[in-house]
């Protein structure tokens, strides 16, 4: 034992490299410090408040839940659970959905519907699933297995088995799965933080095709994608496919924890009672939020008016590009964007955040912006206005 006070000064382990700022308040695209600075949101939580900081509609429905019930065990039925799961079945291609509290849990939980599927239901001894390079798909030692980078798995040695990782978008390579016997096959319609790259249509459709010639279940990880992020509910919409297996988090409870997977009737029967299950997932606050949150992405013209200010922020993300040639591409669907840049992104985000501007980093030379889907046209040129003074400081300085 040490005995230097110093060591004991912060409590937290440090798993994360913090910025230095203490963020205490939020509302819409904006959050504030505890000195009173303001700031352009543009992380939205990484993809998590979709309907930006503390939305009214959210925020009513959560504090009626506080007023009756904030937790009860799955073994009783909670009515919150029924209406979220109705909604989120309605609007997918899914019959079906179990509960939990994060989004790596929800991988695991369709890792494990995988297994059991290919060996209860269909009496195969298959357990391997198959993923590919640059994914991401969690940090608990399933999921950072299923991961396809070198980097999450540094340290966690020996990984869990039953993961190959094929190259993401080729063609040629799909055709090993001819001669293999996975369980399933799960894949990210836009890899988020592998560098904000969306799969190529033709890819998926031939992806699709031979997970179904195969009887492979197609899981889409839409942990990052989902809930309106892409401009519509759910990414794979735009593909033209339906995945036996969806697995959501971030966006559903609007910043509470709340995970899930959505799961076609054929998959869902690899879960029977005692199989698998959570004591937290899908409790009546969480459930609450998700209810709120997914009731109006599904009633109201929100994705209508994000697919507008997506398309706006397209044309001024070029107008920036054609200005600055440190910025060599743009990729991302609605508003999951990124700008792959020379040199070091984490630099530009620390510029903009001196800028009272939040960004990201999706990899060494990408950054990553997610608006909320609430945004509106100032609020992104405000964006602009702040990246356009990062990238004058950077060029004129020639960092």
């Amino acid at each position: 034992m040490t005995d230097n006070a110093s060591d004991f000064a912060n409590p937290l382990m440090e798993t994360y490299s913090r910025f230095p700022v203490t963020l205490v308040k939020g509302k819409g695209s904006y959050v504030w410090d505890d000195q009173g600075n303001k700031y352009l949101d543009f992380t939205s939580g990484i993809a998590t408040c979709n309907l930006g900081h503390v939305p009214e509609i959210v925020k009513e429905k959560v504090e009626e839940q506080l007023q009756n019930l904030w937790h009860c065990s799955n073994l009783y039925h909670i009515p919150n659970q029924k209406e979220l799961a109705s909604l989120l079945t309605a609007n997918s291609c899914g019959d079906r959905v179990f509960f939990c509290n994060s989004g790596a849990e929800a991988n695991e939980a369709a890792i494990k519907l995988a297994r059991r599927y290919a060996q209860k239901i269909k009496g195969t001894d298959a357990y391997e699933v198959i993923t590919f390079e640059k994914s991401f798909h969690g940090r608990t030692l399933a999921t950072l297995s299923a991961t396809g980078q070198e980097k999450i798995h540094q340290g966690f040695l020996p990984l869990v088995q039953g993961f190959q990782y094929l190259p993401y978008n080729d063609l040629a390579t799909l055709e090993q799965l001819y001669n293999l016997e996975p369980a399933a096959v799960l894949l990210e319609m836009v890899q988020g933080e592998g560098g904000v790259i969306p799969a190529d249509p033709e890819w998926v459709q031939k992806l699709a095709q031979i997970c179904k010639e195969k009887d492979i279940l197609l899981m889409v990880d839409e942990i990052q994608t989902g809930i309106g992020r892409t401009g519509t509910l759910f990414a794979y919409e735009q593909y033209g496919i339906e995945p036996d297996v969806i697995s959501i988090a971030k966006g559903l409870g609007s910043g509470f924890p709340i995970g899930a997977i959505i799961a076609k009737e054929k998959a869902a029967q690899g879960f029977e009672p005692g199989s698998h299950g959570s004591t937290f997932g899908g409790n009546p606050l969480a459930t609450a939020a998700g209810v709120a949150t997914v009731s109006h992405l599904t009633t109201s013209n929100i994705l209508d008016q994000a697919a507008q200010i997506a398309d706006y922020f397209d044309t001024q993300l070029v107008n920036l590009k054609n200005k600055f040639s440190l910025i060599k591409e743009i990729r991302g669907i609605g508003l999951l964007k990124g700008l792959v840049v020379e040199g070091n992104a984490l630099k530009i985000v620390k510029k903009a955040l001196a800028h009272q501007l939040l960004i990201l980093t999706a990899g060494p030379d990408v950054v990553r912006i997610l608006p909320a889907l609430t945004s509106s046209i100032e609020e992104v040129n405000e964006c602009i206005t702040t990246l356009e003074k990062v990238f004058l400081e950077i060029r004129e300085k020639g960092e």
